[in-house]
């Protein structure tokens, strides 16, 4: 006997065996139960979601001589022939290869003849998307208005390329994707029935794979089970068999990325051609661990949407703690745009190398997020410059980089004597900067002080819009000096300055109300 495949094998039979489409099955049951069945239904889903199997069971329940709650008795004359497809009452047609107008005309022609057993006709016409226009406009007014005694069922993955006259005719039916969970836990019942050992991270990662479609797991646990057939299939066979790659290469792919090691990220690449690994499987899948680490970064409680283990979950919080939100989405967009072009290149591997490099060299792109990857490396590259007390020097391109020995600015001297009226608008800042109108206030309420040459009052700001709000408007520092001059009645001038951090100020400049709070201390 020929060997029947597993999702021939297990398709469902009743509409308690349809799985993750709970709120298409139970519509389905209430119409039947209450004699309340439409003359045309439209399916419409992704691939392997169950669309024709709940067709099929539902043409056979209206059909079946002793229907139950759960859909046709499977027992009775009408199922048998219907399950063998010899009945005359339940029609397939496949609109792939019956797009004609003459082959809807046929249609038209045998509905006007009442079914010779049961109680209707049901024709199921699947990828009802490819019918031609003239086959459509065909189908139009028995679709509207079919005898009693007809029911059609109407199938399609691709709903938008229906006219809407036909959509209007039909009651739509959404089929969802199925959950990873579901695919998993239907696969264990099958594996067990098949008396088949298989791991259990092996079943979860056929049904990530698989994208949603119960029929697509079901085909590659088949084609996993019999390329290792009389052994227990593992995680790592079913990476074997699928050509993919383990998550751990991924994060040491994406350590090489944040080090901008070129040479690196191809090695490993070149390892992974070496395995035999589809690129094409290696590109969807490191954008799914891309886009794991982005939900990891946005939230600390996402273990129910996240699928991988507890290991792997603590790995992503680690690097996720390494890299920044726009540079997630810079990768996950490269990588995007990367797995549209690689399904037709013919040159595969190279498109990978491509997007590898522009992974490393943000100067290589002029979007957005590519400006902020560089200036996020200018602004590490200047940070290491001041901690070793060199400047570092970058070519145009990004292509060399020269580090001249210059050493850093001194941290000025404090004069050993503050001016009073210095110290009184330090003791009294907060008070000063209440007089202030919105957005100053905000700005200078962050600010740091401290004393410049000729005794100026050194008001330093955060980089950024607080810097920006006083250095482009001359006339914002102006009114700064006004309201200390008002505070202390004498002239004061001001002398703007920018930080990075606290350290940024700490390295650069003295800070005077600690200074001033000392004294204070001291006296008491």
């Amino acid at each position: 006997m020929s060997y029947t495949a597993l999702y021939r094998k297990f398709r469902p039979a009743s509409f308690a065996e349809v799985k993750g489409q709970d709120h298409i099955v139970t519509t389905l049951r209430n119409q039947l139960k209450a004699g309340r069945i439409g003359h045309a239904y439209l399916f419409t889903g992704t691939r392997g979601t169950g669309k024709t199997s709940v067709a099929k069971i539902f043409a056979k329940t209206v059909n079946c001589e002793n229907p139950t709650e759960d859909g046709p008795c499977g027992e009775c004359r009408i199922c048998k022939a219907i399950a063998a497809g010899a009945s005359m009452n339940v029609i397939e047609i496949d609109a792939a290869s019956n797009n004609g107008v003459d082959n809807i005309r046929e249609i038209v022609d045998e509905v006007a003849y009442s079914p010779a057993e049961g109680k209707y006709k049901v024709y199921i016409i699947d990828e009802v998307h490819m019918l031609s226009i003239g086959a459509f406009n065909a189908l139009l007014k028995t679709l509207e208005e079919p005898p009693s005694y007809v029911i059609f069922i109407l199938a399609t993955t691709e709903v938008h390329k229906l006219p809407i006259t036909i959509l209007s005719r039909c009651q739509r039916y959404d089929f969802r994707r199925i959950s990873i969970e579901t695919i998993a836990d239907r696969m264990k019942e099958l594996v067990d029935q098949e008396n088949v050992k298989v791991e259990d991270r092996a079943l979860r990662y056929i049904a990530k794979v698989a994208d949603g479609s119960m029929r697509d797991a079901l085909s590659l646990l088949d084609q996993c089970i019999a390329f290792h057939i009389g052994n227990e299939l593992t995680y790592d066979m079913a990476l074997d068999v699928l050509g993919a790659v383990d998550t751990g290469v991924f994060s040491e792919l994406l350590r090489h990325v944040l080090d901008r090691d070129v040479l690196a990220c191809i090695k490993l690449l070149e390892d992974v051609v070496m395995q035999g690994r589809e690129l094409t499987q290696f590109v969807t899948d490191f954008t799914w661990y891309l886009r794991n680490l982005m939900l990891v970064q946005s939230s600390d409680h996402l273990e129910d949407v996240i699928d991988v283990s507890s290991e792997h979950l603590a790995r992503l919080k680690e690097e996720a703690a390494i890299v920044s939100f726009d540079q997630i989405v810079r990768y996950i967009r490269i990588f995007s745009n990367l797995a549209g072009q690689i399904k037709y290149a013919s040159q595969k591997r190279i498109l990978v190398e491509i997007a590898l490099i522009k992974l490393c060299k943000p100067e290589m792109e002029i979007s957005e997020d590519a400006m902020l990857d560089r200036i996020r490396q200018v602004e590490d590259d200047i940070k290491e410059a001041k901690q070793g007390g060199y400047v570092k020097v970058v070519e145009a391109g990004g292509t060399a980089t020269a580090q001249a020995a210059i050493p850093a600015a001194e941290k000025p001297k404090l004069e050993k004597a503050v001016p009073e009226e210095i110290r009184e608008v330090v003791r009294n800042w907060m008070g000063i900067v209440g007089n202030a109108q919105n957005p100053m206030k905000t700005y200078l309420k962050g600010a740091k002080l401290s004393l410049g040459a000729g005794n100026e009052l050194v008001v330093a700001l955060a980089d950024g819009l607080p810097y920006d709000y006083f250095k482009n408007d001359e006339g914002n520092v102006e009114a700064c000096e006004r309201l200390i001059a008002d505070f202390c009645g004498k002239e004061v001038k001001v002398s703007l300055s920018s930080f990075a951090d606290a350290n940024d100020f700490d390295n650069h400049f003295v800070d005077l109300s600690k200074v001033i709070q000392m004294e204070i201390e001291e006296e008491e």
